[in-house]
């Protein structure tokens, strides 16, 4: 699924950043685009990075 179709990045590629580790959406954008530009995916970024967190082991 798309997250950011300003960059054409999937979710695939924000959890993959997430999992490198980018923990803010500032972090996510610098690391593959996604929500650098207009920011309307910046809600399911961040969503995105707390599954990641809360689905991880304590650390």
């Amino acid at each position: 699924m798309y997250v950011c179709l300003c960059q054409g990045v999937t979710s695939h590629v924000v959890e993959q950043t997430v999992a490198e580790g980018a923990r803010t959406s500032k972090e996510v954008a610098l690391a593959c685009g996604a929500g650098a530009d207009c920011g309307r995916c910046r809600k399911t970024v961040r969503a995105i990075i707390e599954a990641h967190f809360a689905n991880s082991p304590a650390g």
